[in-house]
């Protein structure tokens, strides 16, 4: 299967397996979702992730979901923001905050990838990726 959105596709997968409380999920690997990972992970929002290998040797993210007290997850939502079709870029002074600074913006810097507050505190810009709360 042909994914046009590799990063559109990592959130959608997520989202639903955090609405049937999977307690893992796999995605096909690349760097950029493997830094995504490494954010949520250092923002709490997952528990953990790792590079595996399937049956037919190919690279898998399999991420290790979170979820708070009573089965309630701990990724409330996960939307992609600047997409193929359309590409976001926001100055350091223009990044939005997500849901009142509450959650957190992932935005594709010059330097990587790097969360909101993070870009803020370098004084840099870029795409932004997406939003997680």
């Amino acid at each position: 299967m042909f994914v046009v959105d590799p990063i559109s596709d990592m959130f959608v997968r997520i989202s639903n397996a955090n609405k049937k409380f999977h307690e893992r999920v796999d995605i096909p690997f690349s760097k950029i979702k493997f830094e995504i990972a490494k954010i949520l992970k250092n923002e709490g929002y997952i528990l953990d992730y790792k590079n595996i290998k399937d049956v037919s040797n190919k690279n898998i993210l399999q991420i290790i979901l979170k979820y708070a007290f009573k089965n309630k997850p701990v990724i409330c939502g996960i939307k992609r923001i600047s997409k193929s079709s359309s590409r976001i870029y926001r100055g350091y002074k223009d990044i939005p905050l997500t849901v009142s600074g509450l959650g957190i913006t992932i935005i594709s810097t010059s330097n990587g990838l790097m969360t909101d507050k993070q870009a803020k505190t370098n004084k840099i810009g870029g795409e932004i990726i997406g939003c997680i709360w």
